[in-house]
């Protein structure tokens, strides 16, 4: 680099679920388009359908009402591995692995960035008072390897996955947890390129309580390549979760988290999911996609 030139840092680009702009697929695309959004994450209500429930003529259908309003595809959530491994290795693998094959067919045609797998949960291991990784260690231990081979037939295909982190009974309760994991995977040959962590910020808040803080980034931002981001209120310092709410109106450091992962560029694209938590008594004024979506751009410098 030359004496008095400068290196622009690439600008962080939103994301929302392809729901959250309309509940009829063309209608969102067109209205992301719109706001400014050009990464798509794509999930459901898809022609009525689930992204891995497409058929080829829904998939090609798909890609040209992409193409034709110019946007681009980030990720496909699908809901591949959320399941009990109580069930055990043949169910994961019949049930779940199975459909890697068919997500690597559509992915062909929709050329994502990410194809989203979930973390699996297990009543067991959130009733075992123990670190839920742990107790999938000693009683699951084939857990990750299937992972493994997932991710290891996508890359394959030409693609990297990302897992992320439910509420409810999910195995990614704390950082703990996810670290657990992924030096798990790591040991079967997985490194970042293939795989990466999608930090829900606020799934990780109502599942295992574990609030929302710099300290939570800072062991998590290794492993993470996709930022989810929702509001959330409660009630007392550092509490649970108990309202949702838009981002601006959240209880958790929303800009100071953020801020981090946008200097810190490991996140590309951020990603604008529902909240949860009850409806508040009154209701807050900045809850809508759209406001989110200004508040971010107005208080995170390095969003486009």
């Amino acid at each position: 680099m030359t004496a008095g030139s400068t290196h622009a840092q690439p600008k962080t680009r939103l994301a929302m679920l392809n729901a959250m702009a309309d509940g009829d697929i063309g209608r969102s695309l067109a209205r992301q388009r719109a706001w400014d959004i050009r990464d798509l994450d794509l999930k459901d209500q898809i022609f009525g359908k689930g992204i891995i429930d497409l058929d080829d003529g829904d998939v090609t259908r798909l890609d040209a009402l992409v193409r034709a309003e110019g946007l681009v595809i980030h990720c496909l959530s699908t809901h591949i591995f959320h399941d009990d491994p109580d069930k055990g290795e043949a169910h994961f693998r019949a049930q779940h692995l199975a459909k890697i094959t068919r997500i690597a067919e559509i992915a062909h045609t929709l050329r994502p960035r990410f194809v989203r797998l979930l973390a699996a949960r297990s009543r067991a291991a959130a009733a075992s008072g123990d670190s839920r990784m742990a107790f999938i260690e000693r009683t699951q231990p084939w857990l990750p390897a299937v992972y493994a081979e997932a991710i290891d037939t996508l890359h394959r295909s030409g693609f990297a996955s990302t897992i992320e982190n439910e509420t409810g009974d999910c195995i990614l309760a704390t950082p703990d947890d996810v670290q657990r994991l992924f030096a798990a995977l790591a040991r079967h040959g997985v490194t970042h390129d293939r795989c990466c962590y999608t930090w829900d910020v606020q799934n990780m808040w109502q599942t295992g309580g574990t609030y929302p803080a710099m300290a939570v980034y800072e062991q998590l931002k290794n492993l993470i390549g996709y930022y989810h981001l929702k509001g959330g209120r409660t009630e007392t310092t550092n509490g649970p979760l108990l309202w949702r709410s838009g981002l601006e109106d959240a209880s958790w450091p929303v800009t100071e988290i953020t801020r981090r992962v946008v200097a810190d560029g490991c996140s590309p694209v951020i990603c604008l999911n529902p909240s949860h938590g009850a409806m508040p008594p009154e209701q807050d004024r900045h809850s809508s996609v759209e406001n989110d979506i200004a508040f971010l751009r107005r208080r995170i410098e390095g969003i486009a």
